[in-house]
């Protein structure tokens, strides 16, 4: 016998698949939305943990510069101290010299001339005096040429004058310390 189904299975089928796809599209959303929620969840932390380490650069950033600023200052102190201590040396190999220019210039002098007046700038001397001739002068600069602490004599000017009604050469040289080679390189 043949059996037919007078039912609406096709109704029900219909039904049936669409709370099949309604439950399927509910278990869809609710696992999408963990799975936004675990991604969000993640970044944050990445975040979280950026800001962390930003904040600790940031700190040791702040502690590097307080110690920047104290090598600077120790750097502009230690410079201080060295150019004090360069000036003190100069002053300590210097002190004699004063001494030893006048005695040399005494040596060195010959008959007949006289200083009127000295100075000295560094290494370098001005002398300005009369002479009783021009042949004195050359003599002085020969002198001064052939000195252990003095050399490079030269002549700016001479010129006669009449001083005290007598007639005389008045003069302009220029001469310069010898300096040892240790002195030179103390010096620099």
């Amino acid at each position: 016998m043949i059996r037919i189904n007078l039912l609406p299975h096709r109704e029900e089928k219909r039904k049936a698949k669409r709370q099949q796809f309604y439950g399927l599209l509910g278990l869809v959303s609710v696992l999408a939305g963990l799975i936004v929620f675990l991604v969000i969840t993640v970044i944050d932390g990445y975040i979280a943990a950026q800001d962390a380490k930003n904040d600790f650069l940031k700190k040791e950033i702040v502690v590097l510069d307080k110690q920047i600023d104290q090598i600077k200052r120790l750097k502009e102190q230690t410079q201080a101290l060295l150019a004090r201590k360069q000036i003190i040396e100069s002053l300590q190999r210097d002190r004699a010299e004063a001494v030893r220019l006048l005695s040399e210039l005494v040596k060195q002098m010959p008959e007949g001339v006289y200083i009127r007046s000295m100075k000295q700038t560094g290494g370098n001397i001005v002398l300005i005096g009369y002479a009783q001739s021009n042949a004195r002068v050359s003599t002085l600069m020969r002198n001064i040429e052939a000195s252990p602490w003095l050399e490079k004599p030269q002549l700016v000017e001479i010129k006669a004058v009449t001083v005290d009604k007598r007639r005389l050469s008045e003069f302009s040289l220029n001469a310069a310390l010898k300096r040892s080679p240790n002195e030179e390189v103390g010096k620099k």
